[in-house]
C-alpha cells in the first residue's frame, strides 16, 4: 500500500501520521478511494498518548501494548492517570502478518544488506521485492 523511507536514527512513531496521510485504497465501483483505515494495529513503539489521541482524532481503532514506564507513570497518578487505553488481544495476534512480511522482504539480500545507497534505488528495490512476493 504505502512504503515511507526514513533515516536509519529516525524513530517510527514520528512518521505514523505521514504514513497514514499517504495511503489510499480504491473502491469497488464507483467512488473516490478510501483514504482512512478501520484500525492500526502497531507494537510498543507507537503506544505514545499523542499517537493514541491522534488515533481518536481521525476516528481510526487502534490497538497497541502499553509500555511499562507509561504503565507505572498512570499508577503513579492515581485516580488523575486515568484509564487505561482499550487493547484488543485477539486483534493484535494478527499483527504478526506484517512481521511475516518483513521478514519475506529480508530474504532479498540487496535489501537485507543495504547495497543500494541511494533512497530511491532502495525504495525501487523494495517496491520491485513486494510486488515479486504479491506474485508468488
Amino acid at each position: 500500500m504505502r512504503v515511507l523511507l526514513t533515516g536509519g536514527q529516525a524513530g517510527d512513531n514520528p512518521q505514523l501520521l505521514p504514513l497514514l496521510d499517504g495511503i489510499q485504497v480504491a473502491r469497488i465501483g464507483p467512488g473516490r478511494p478510501r483514504c482512512r483505515p478501520e484500525m492500526v494495529i502497531a507494537d510498543k513503539a507507537y503506544s505514545h498518548p499523542s499517537t493514541q489521541q491522534a488515533m481518536r482524532n481521525r476516528r481510526i481503532r487502534f490497538t497497541s501494548p502499553e509500555r511499562e514506564d507509561q504503565i507505572a507513570r498512570r499508577a503513579a497518578e492515581g485516580f488523575r492517570g486515568g484509564r487505561p487505553p482499550a487493547f484488543d488481544a485477539e486483534a493484535y495476534q494478527r499483527r504478526n502478518v506484517v512481521e511475516r512480511c518483513f521478514n519475506r522482504l529480508k530474504q532479498f539480500r540487496g535489501l537485507a544488506t543495504r547495497y543500494a545507497k541511494r533512497a530511491a534505488y532502495y525504495q525501487a528495490e523494495l517496491t520491485i521485492a513486494a510486488i515479486v512476493l504479491w506474485l508468488r
